[in-house]
């Protein structure tokens, strides 16, 4: 089953390879620059955005790449024989954490790094380039639906910079942690998007957060 992190990573990965931005590449196919940005591939209430297969289209003539060059951006470990949208195995593991336990002291360090005892482990499958660092969080109950569901593992990179869009693990001063997709971010506050439309949406000042770390890979 091909992901709508996966299909929109391709596109990403497209225009890297031929020297573009994400905007760059809409609008060499001639479509609204904004098509491909980050803000555009989740609606205002935290529902996915897939590209038209139009749009792949235009971008796979403006960029003279062939039907099989985009599939193998899609699917990276293709060569290794492994499912659409699975990364090649690492042969080092990191540390899982349930969300219920995550919000406890002691599992974490100031700047959001896995810390202390009573983590398990966990195979990374993902890209060998990965920063040090990067810790899982098992998915636990409905509260993150449809996006994600009990038991999905999400592997998160603290540190890693966040912009508009991007989908994020946060932590408050109190103690709760979430995932949400982040929609601003000022010098004062941030403002988060929640996964589950029957959830709100959440608004803090910057000093109720402890700290907020990207959200690069989910296994569903």
């Amino acid at each position: 089953m091909i992901s709508h992190d996966a299909i929109w990573g391709a596109i990403d990965a497209l225009a890297e390879k031929y020297d573009l931005s994400p905007s760059g590449l809409a609008r060499k196919a001639g479509l609204d620059p904004t098509s491909f940005n980050k803000s555009k591939r989740l609606s205002s209430d935290g529902r996915l955005r897939w590209p038209s297969t139009e749009s792949l289209s235009k971008v796979l003539e403006a960029t003279g790449a062939t039907l099989d060059e985009f599939m193998g951006l899609l699917n990276p470990g293709a060569a290794m024989g492994l499912p659409v949208g699975q990364f090649p195995p690492q042969q080092s593991a990191i540390p899982l954490l349930g969300f219920a336990q995550a919000g406890a002291g002691g599992f974490f360090d100031d700047g959001g790094f896995p810390a202390g005892q009573g983590w398990d482990v966990v195979d990374f499958p993902a890209a060998p380039d990965r920063k040090a660092g990067c810790y899982a969080l098992e998915v636990q109950g409905e509260s993150m639906m449809p996006l994600y569901r009990d038991g999905d593992v999400l592997i998160v990179e603290p540190g890693a910079q966040v912009r508009r869009g991007d989908r994020v693990v946060v932590k408050t001063r109190e103690g709760e942690v979430m995932a949400k997709v982040l929609q601003r971010q000022t010098s004062r506050n941030i403002e988060l998007l929640s996964l589950n439309p029957d959830h709100p949406n959440r608004s803090f000042d910057l000093n109720e957060i402890e700290w907020v770390a990207r959200i690069i890979w989910a296994s569903q």
